[in-house]
């Protein structure tokens, strides 16, 4: 049974990993998720929660960098 847990991004992130662990969990661009922050009025507020709320993804041995 493989259950999808919403996590931040160890790999894909700018400041904290929120929208990179947003794409991933949704299998979608963290770009098309950046811009979704940015075009919404209250992405901060959200931003925030959700960086505090958030557990942190698993650490992976080898980045894509």
């Amino acid at each position: 049974m493989n259950t999808k847990r919403l996590t931040k991004s160890s790999t894909d992130s700018s400041l904290q990993g929120v929208c990179g662990g947003i794409a991933e969990f949704f299998g979608i661009s963290s770009f098309l998720v950046r811009l979704v922050f940015i075009m919404t009025p209250v992405s901060l507020i959200v931003y925030i929660l959700l960086a505090n709320m958030l557990p942190d993804g698993p650490r992976r041995l080898y980045s894509k960098y």
